[in-house]
């Protein structure tokens, strides 16, 4: 069962890096949000430490979701994901690899890029390992409801406004917790609970989203 894993694994990580739009896109769209929230609010110190943490998370959610509509797309107009859905393995095995290697070169690069963002967003210098912590946990589940919804809407011509009508309701607790948690951080309150619950969410993600995955590109595709 590991070949299969690891040989998609190995394709989709190839093919992503070999289209460096599907990777910067997302990152210049966080970039450029969080970027122009202190010349169209305010350059207060103060007021942007308030606003930082829901900025960067929003801005963090809003780049996962623009990398997610053409998640299965390439796929299915070249044929593999039907070769993917009738192949002799388990199809959770190539989806969740290929929600591995999508995060990895886009989710990964958010959570590494939101610290300095933060700290532009004259977030406390504590808070801002916190932040590091939220997006990492938060984006894997982002990526895994992102890609429920994609698989889904595959089939569907110009199917990005209803993936965002799909998906944005389940990214609400994720937003809640992960914005919650740095803000707990910059009035230095306990944020352990907090992080816990975003682990929870992760692992909840983890176990059932591969199969749901799973079970909307056999929808799509009319099994």
């Amino acid at each position: 069962m590991s070949g299969p894993w690891w040989a998609t694994l190995r394709r989709e990580l190839t093919l992503i890096w070999r289209s460096p739009a599907d990777m910067v896109q997302p990152l210049f769209f966080f970039m450029v949000v969080v970027s122009l929230f202190p010349l169209g609010l305010s350059p207060k110190p103060e007021l942007l430490a308030l606003v930082a943490p829901g900025v960067v998370w929003v801005a963090a959610l809003l780049a996962v979701m623009l990398s997610l509509d053409g998640l299965f797309r390439r796929d299915q107009e070249s044929g593999v994901l039907d070769q993917m859905l009738t192949a002799p393995v388990v199809s959770v095995l190539p989806v969740s690899a290929k929600l591995l290697a999508h995060w990895l070169l886009t989710g990964l690069p958010l959570a590494l890029m939101a610290p300095l963002l933060g700290y532009m967003m004259q977030l406390p210098v504590p808070a801002l390992a916190t932040l590091t912590y939220s997006v990492l946990l938060g984006t894997p589940t982002l990526t895994v409801i992102g890609a429920i919804g994609a698989a889904l809407t595959v089939g569907l011509n110009r199917g990005g406004i209803l993936l965002a009508l799909l998906i944005l309701p389940l990214y609400v607790p994720v937003l809640v917790f992960g914005a919650g948690v740095v803000r707990a951080a910059v009035d230095g309150s306990p944020t352990q609970g907090l992080l816990a619950v975003l682990g929870a969410l992760l692992a909840l993600a983890l176990s059932l989203g591969p199969l749901a995955v799973a079970m909307g590109l056999r929808i799509s595709a009319g099994d």
